[in-house]
């Protein structure tokens, strides 16, 4: 076991910050079960101490990574409250521990396309259902390529079904080329996903923020589009944020749904 005080960091905040569908609550909000990168992963909350329950070896390995340990949030934060700016101030004080996940991104696309119009526990749902239809392991796209439209309606998937049937067929033969997604420029990457069906804006930002890592990604749903109606006049510049629009974006989502009452995506 690994036990870390880290700053900026809280699993219950990242749990729920809706970038990620994996992570199980086991406790009354001090553990949690992760499944991510082929792995499993237990970790435990003792007042600000996090355990996590693996080797120092995996933890330096995989999961220093994975929840982007070594970028200071911290800084961040600072520069962004030094534009005074009300409502992100309130935002990062409800979600100082969020993170951006390394995740898989083959596991962030398949995720998001389920996600359109469809409410987070829904996503999970079908998600887990997928992993447990392929020995509880994230399916492949050679596993999803080999698999029935009317699979995935059976799924619950509806309409993006043919959507995921056609992005697994693609990654499978290499016509959607994850790895070469790495090379390109935020934008450069949104656009080279919006060629294939079922990947629109909103959809390409989700990967490129959470499964690609390009914090420059802003990805824009129902809530985000909410808070810029009407905190904003219909006018936020993602551009003052520089390279971090992405971790302004999170912090928003999360303080948003915390204020709403119900929780869909679009």
């Amino acid at each position: 076991m690994i036990e870390a005080a880290i700053p900026d960091f809280c699993m219950q905040q990242i749990a729920n910050s809706g970038q990620c569908f994996r992570i199980k609550e086991l406790g009354a909000g001090n553990i949690w079960q992760i499944a991510a990168l082929g792995q499993n992963l237990k970790v435990q909350r003792s007042g600000d101490i996090h355990i996590f329950h693996c080797s120092r070896e995996e933890y330096e390995n995989i999961w220093v990574d994975y929840f982007d340990l070594n970028r200071d949030y911290g800084a961040i934060k600072r520069s962004i409250l030094q534009l005074r700016d009300p409502y992100l101030s309130a935002a990062i004080a409800h979600g100082s521990g969020l993170r951006i996940l390394r995740q898989d991104p083959w596991e962030v696309t398949v995720s998001f396309i389920i996600s359109q119009r469809n409410s987070i526990t829904r996503i999970k749902n079908i998600i887990e259902k997928l992993c447990a239809s392929h020995g509880n392991a994230f399916p492949s796209p050679s596993d999803l390529s080999k698999c029935s439209e009317k699979f995935f309606r059976n799924m619950g998937l509806g309409y993006r079904s043919q959507y995921l049937l056609d992005i697994a067929k693609a990654a499978d033969s290499g016509k959607f080329d994850l790895e070469y997604l790495r090379k390109l420029t935020c934008r450069e990457a949104i656009e080279y996903m919006k060629r294939f069906r079922g990947i629109g804006e909103k959809v390409a930002n989700c990967i490129a923020l959470y499964g690609l890592h390009k914090l420059d990604a802003f990805p824009v749903d129902t809530w985000i589009a909410r808070i810029i109606k009407e905190q904003y006049n219909g006018n936020f510049d993602t551009g003052k944020f520089s390279a971090y629009a992405g971790v302004v974006q999170q912090y928003m989502f999360f303080f948003q749904r915390h204020l709403g009452k119900s929780i869909r995506s679009e």
